[in-house]
């Protein structure tokens, strides 16, 4: 008799524990191991000479990215909060051949796009940033970029309100290129005020900030 008995309290604990166990991992989503990165590129005044640039380093983020990835590129505009700002915009697809193919498309897109680029007379980087923060949690990718091809000069139109907190948690935010302005080569701390005032925004808003001047190290725009 007591034998049953222990066998019963066994087989009960391991029944409970398994309930508890199966409890706790059906709560939890499963995590994610693709990239997201949403690419805002400055059309204004001069920048829109160094496209170039942007033009080599989205080649290089669509060699690098894998089936399942989302990538989408932007243009920094008057209102850049908006989806018509958006260039192209994709998640491969997970057969090769056709994340391949999508990749070509995505090339063509902006090659058509910095040949026939607009300047912009303002600068909304803020409201570039909240679209990207829209649209890669809207892909459910593991980890999420925005990179900013600009000077990091924001010149709103009059009535834009940017004067607010960007939710930036488990996002990385990496300034590219960040050309200095005359005014910052007559006065250095112009332009290091004016970082610095970017990395405060980001880190309050819970993301972590680089910068990458040097276009020849891109491994931290991929690598982690």
């Amino acid at each position: 008799m007591n034998k049953i008995k222990t066998s019963f309290t066994l087989t009960t604990i391991a029944l409970l524990t398994f309930l508890t166990l199966s409890g706790c991992g059906g709560s939890q989503e499963p995590i994610s191991h693709t990239k997201g990165i949403y690419m805002l590129m400055d059309t204004s005044g001069t920048y829109a000479f160094e496209l170039k640039k942007a033009q080599g380093i989205i080649n290089y983020i669509l060699g690098s990215l894998n089936p399942g990835d989302s990538f989408a590129v932007a243009r920094i505009d008057s209102g850049s909060f908006s989806e018509k700002d958006i260039i192209h915009k994709v998640t491969f697809d997970k057969r090769p051949s056709v994340a391949t193919n999508q990749k070509r498309v995505f090339a063509d897109k902006v090659d058509a796009f910095i040949k026939n680029v607009q300047k912009s007379p303002y600068t909304d980087i803020s409201g570039g940033m909240l679209q990207a923060v829209e649209w890669l949690n809207e892909t459910k990718v593991g980890k999420k970029k925005i990179l900013i091809f600009s000077d990091m000069e924001e010149e709103l139109a009059e009535g834009h309100i940017r004067d607010f907190q960007i939710p930036l948690e488990k996002f990385e935010v990496i300034a590219l290129n960040v050309t200095k302005l005359r005014s910052d080569i007559i006065d250095p701390r112009e332009y290091l005020d004016r970082l610095n005032d970017w990395r405060l925004k980001v880190e309050s808003g819970g993301g972590t900030w680089l910068i990458i001047n040097d276009l020849e190290r891109l491994e931290p725009i991929i690598g982690h």
